[in-house]
């Protein structure tokens, strides 16, 4: 991998420019040397302040969001696909702004739980919106990463095999896949295998536990990840998710459902999640030596 990240969520919910300048403060004091902020409406924050911030401490900043339902790309109603674009294309300069490297999330839909099918349309506008965005974010000097997740956050792209697929379409190589373990152990039948599947598409990876906290305490079994994603020479960011109701913003609480406390004190997680990936990904790196000698 090439840097070690954490979401800005551990440690503060993101509503204040105070709180996001302690965030990369957090980061960096525990080794990070990546972090994920939500989106950033750069009428609510200082982007410089934060961009000085992150090279004073040598964190990176990434950037992730999802549309709202009045902005969908993957929409029937142009109003909505054209106000989607404009959106993605804000967010794109957003992230240039404030020194990011990359824009991922759900960038081709709504963030939520549909209530029908996608439609054939709807996902023609999608590609083309990604397409129109993709263009921006390489002039830009942005990485664009699509999120696979989970069928209650959205309807289009749920599998590595659709993500294939969309970005195929997009003709233009500059869009790559954002994965994340959590959304993947619900809807792919082998996580190993989806990863071997996507390949040098993967732009970005999440590690998340299935339950949303503390690496290890979950149902997901992470040798076959980490094997995998080293198999495959993966060297982009790696960041730690966690998400629990002791720091939360409140719109994701209600987009992903963050109802109880996976844990309480965010610097015990943080440090534990650092050892536990390090260690995972120089456990992997020695069996795929070993097995290469053999």
């Amino acid at each position: 991998m090439k840097r070690l990240g954490i979401h800005s969520f551990v440690w503060t919910g993101g509503q204040t420019q105070e709180g996001l300048e302690m965030a990369l403060e957090k980061s960096a004091e525990h080794g990070y040397r990546c972090i994920e902020f939500a989106y950033l409406r750069p009428e609510l924050f200082d982007l410089d302040r934060l961009a000085k911030k992150s090279q004073e401490l040598d964190v990176q900043i990434g950037v992730t969001m999802g549309l709202p339902l009045d902005k969908d790309v993957s929409s029937e109603d142009p109003d909505a696909v054209a106000a989607g674009k404009a959106m993605l294309a804000d967010a794109v300069r957003a992230v240039r702004d404030v020194g990011g490297d990359k824009l991922g999330g759900i960038l081709y839909s709504a963030h939520t739980k549909y209530n029908r099918q996608p439609t054939a349309d709807g996902w023609k506008n999608s590609v083309q919106a990604i397409a129109e965005t993709a263009e921006i974010a390489q002039a830009a000097g942005v990485d664009l990463v699509l999120e696979l997740v989970n069928r209650f956050e959205t309807n289009l792209l749920n599998t590595t095999a659709q993500g294939m697929k969309f970005i195929a379409e997009t003709g233009n190589d500059h869009v790559r896949l954002h994965m994340d373990t959590f959304h993947m152990q619900m809807e792919e039948a082998n996580l190993a295998a989806a990863i071997r599947m996507a390949g040098d598409k993967i732009g970005y990876f999440h590690i998340g536990e299935s339950n949303r906290g503390y690496l290890g305490d979950g149902t997901i079994d992470w040798d076959p990840v980490f094997d995998a994603l080293v198999e495959i020479g993966y060297n982009r960011d790696v960041v730690f998710e966690s998400f629990s109701t002791a720091i939360v913003d409140e719109g994701l609480s209600l987009a992903c459902a963050i109802w109880r406390d996976t844990w309480t004190e965010n610097d015990p997680l943080a440090a534990h999640a650092k050892q536990f990936i390090e260690q995972k990904w120089a456990e992997a790196e020695r069996r795929r030596a070993t097995n290469i000698r053999a």
